[in-house]
């Protein structure tokens, strides 16, 4: 016969293993009460966070936008530059001509100065160039120069000319004229043996305060091939 267990039966408990709580449980409120401290970081950073995404947004609805119009419109950023500069080559390429200023640094100075004929200066008095004038027709602007380090925003008078024409010409004058306290005051553009030298030269006469400002003469001609215009 089988033999009978005796005493009692021995009870197997399972013991559940507690979890931590996790170290965000406690980051709005610990021991029954709120943390405001943590809950205003929260909402500042939700709120960071949001502005971001609607700056995305709004930048990627203006590219499209952007897109959209020059579509619209049947031209392009470049083709529009491209007919800026038809507009003028012929006249800086007389002129290089006849007083050898390359016409490659009069397109390049006149995209820049006046944002590709975009500008109120050379919308309203066809001013291509920036050209500073005291007599009785100028015209008071606003601009910005760059005066101890920093760029400052000041009221100058500026030339009013009767078309695009005459100022490339009127700048065509300053170069080969000077100034009046120097009449050889830009001859160094005159003479240079290629555009790099020349936007060179202009800095270095201070035609413009900007102090890359042949940098940008030198990248714009080589984007657009302004170069060509020399030959």
């Amino acid at each position: 016969m089988p033999q009978k267990k005796t005493g009692n039966k021995a009870k197997v408990r399972s013991k559940k293993r507690r979890r931590k709580p996790h170290k965000w449980r406690y980051f709005f409120h610990k021991n029954g009460h709120l943390r405001p401290a943590n809950i205003l970081l929260t909402v500042v950073l939700l709120s960071l966070l949001s502005l971001q995404v609607l700056r995305w947004v709004g930048q990627h609805r203006l590219a499209t936008w952007e897109q959209q119009t020059e579509t619209q419109q049947g031209t392009t950023v470049d083709e529009q530059r491209q007919q800026f500069l038809d507009k003028i080559a012929g006249v800086a390429q007389a002129d290089q001509k006849q007083y050898h200023l390359r016409a490659s640094i009069t397109l390049a100075q006149a995209a820049l100065e006046s944002d590709w004929g975009r500008s109120t200066l050379a919308t309203k008095y066809n001013n291509l160039f920036g050209i500073k004038d005291r007599g009785p027709n100028a015209t008071m602007m606003t601009t910005k120069e760059y005066v101890n380090g920093q760029w400052i925003t000041v009221k100058a008078p500026f030339a009013v000319y009767s078309s695009w024409a005459d100022s490339v010409h009127a700048h065509t004058m300053l170069i080969v004229n000077g100034t009046k306290w120097d009449p050889n005051h830009y001859q160094a553009v005159l003479t240079a043996t290629n555009y790099q030298e020349a936007a060179q030269a202009l800095q270095r006469q201070g035609y413009a305060t900007d102090p890359t400002y042949a940098e940008k003469l030198i990248n714009v001609i080589k984007k657009y091939h302004l170069d060509r215009y020399d030959s």
